[in-house]
């Protein structure tokens, strides 16, 4: 009987494997120009939990090539799970009459493929989820956290000047390159094999991005047993970076494991400690990293306090509706910097590209408990964070409103558009930016052999038109 049951549970999820793996090869060949996915980008990711502050989310339908189905109508069905409502529905501007919207739930079809759907928060703290599915199309969603800033507290009474970029930035994030290389993968430009570092310089890169997580080679961690993207790998990058004569700017994760908007999990080796302690374990790890950098001769030009941290960082206890705690673990982890270096870029980087609202929610935050840092970084990907026009004009007020350089932390798409963004931010504050994993991901300049493709040719003319150094 026992071994029926799970011969006919055997039979059920091959079933289901079945099915599911069918229904993704239907969507999956659709052709370019066909509706293949639903695709939201809310303008706020953080909202005030005091029922009546809002969001607008923009819902469109891309084919399989990413591009956006403007003649798409298809029917939408949106469903919010949280302390939130479905408040309306518009397209151009108005009404639309023919949405059905029911609190939590709603549908419409698209208008010359857009809509726009208002969602206003209640009073819970906590998490949102909000959908949008559509048949046949790959489901669009996103997470939303609902906040009660509370009053601020400083971090510190001492008056920062904030430290400036003197030469403008070119830079890659390659820290896939240890796992490329011990795969066998090999780079070549225009046929001749080279160090993908040195590869990237000749094209006019002149910094590259390392990330580093706390304790990778655990279980849990981002690379069990091997430890990619450890304190021993990164200075190995590092060494190899320095010689080719380029800068570095190091992403602290504070995680075992990736960290970004949807997850900043703390490192295992600081659970259960209370928070003094760990503001502590923060400051520490951090000098001690900086330390064994710096007597390698390779001490970081920029630093990066976390990575995506407009949700916060260093989960509970830095949630971002713990904005005096927030601010506390990033203040350890600059001092842990300052230490060893006190001449490193300190830069703040969110996840908000074109969300002005939300950017300027978290650093008016940051701003109020007088956090010192240099630089604020902006990760930009169109599906997220909506359209160049949003990135260019967010950019801009933020470089104004705080005094600050500013920079893309993250792209990947759009290489020309997104750099004449970064290089032309009024007053001269935009210093550049950094592709995201170029040599394995998404819209990579080199294949999956190693080879230089055409989108590489791209960087010689951004050099040469904004002047890039070495």
């Amino acid at each position: 009987m026992q071994k029926h049951f799970f011969n006919c549970i055997t039979v059920i999820a091959l079933l289901l494997v079945v099915s599911t793996a069918s229904a993704q090869r239907r969507r999956a060949v659709k052709p370019a120009g066909q509706p293949a996915e639903v695709q939201i980008t809310p303008y706020k990711t953080t909202m005030l939990a005091n029922g009546t502050d809002d969001v607008m989310i923009k819902v469109v339908v891309i084919d399989s090539k990413g591009n956006e189905v403007k003649t798409a109508g298809n029917l939408i069905r949106f469903s919010v799970q949280g302390d939130a409502h479905i408040a309306a529905i518009t397209t151009q501007d108005k009404k639309d009459a023919g949405a059905k919207i029911a609190d939590t739930a709603a549908q419409a079809n698209l208008k010359n493929g857009l809509l726009w759907v208002k969602v206003i928060a209640g009073r819970t703290l906590g998490h949102i989820k909000f959908e949008a599915k559509s048949d046949s199309l790959w489901t669009g969603s996103t997470e939303i956290h609902t906040v009660q800033p509370g009053v601020p507290h400083k971090v510190t009474n001492d008056k920062y000047i904030a430290k400036t970029v003197k030469d403008k930035i070119l830079g890659a994030d390659i820290s896939f390159l240890p796992e490329l290389e011990a795969k066998g993968v090999r780079f070549s430009d225009k046929g001749v094999e080279k160090d993908a570092i040195q590869i990237l310089k000749e094209h006019g890169f002149n910094y590259i991005r390392l990330r580093i997580f706390n304790a990778p080679a655990g279980p849990k961690g981002y690379s069990p047993n091997k430890g990619f993207c450890d304190l021993e790998h990164t200075k190995q990058m590092a060494k190899r970076v320095k010689a080719a004569g380029m800068k570095l700017l190091l992403d602290f994760h504070y995680s075992d494991y990736w960290a970004d908007p949807q997850q900043q999990n703390k490192p295992a080796a600081w659970v259960g400690q209370d928070f003094t302690t760990l503001k502590k374990s923060v400051q520490d790890y951090t000098t001690m990293v900086m330390q064994q950098l710096k007597d390698q001769g390779t001490t970081p030009d920029m630093v990066q306090v976390g990575n995506e941290i407009n949700h916060g960082m260093i989960w509970p206890d830095g949630q971002i509706n713990n904005l005096d705690s927030l601010a506390q673990l990033i203040y350890a982890g600059t001092k842990g910097v300052k230490a060893i270096s006190p001449k490193t870029i300190i830069m703040v980087h969110i996840a908000l590209g074109g969300q002005s609202l939300e950017s300027r929610f978290f650093m008016d935050n940051m701003t109020a408990r007088n956090l010192p840092f240099d630089v604020i970084g902006l990760s930009y990907y169109p599906k997220w964070h909506g359209t160049p026009d949003d990135l260019k004009a967010n950019m801009a007020d933020l470089s104004k409103r705080y005094n600050k350089q500013i920079m893309v932390a993250e792209y990947t798409q759009l290489k020309k558009e997104v750099n004449d963004i970064a290089f032309t931010v009024p007053g001269g504050k935009g210093i550049g930016s950094f592709i995201w994993e170029p040599l394995s991901t998404w819209e990579q300049i080199f294949d999956r052999n190693g080879k230089s493709n055409s989108f590489i040719d791209v960087y010689p003319g951004i050099v040469k038109k904004y002047n890039i150094k070495p």
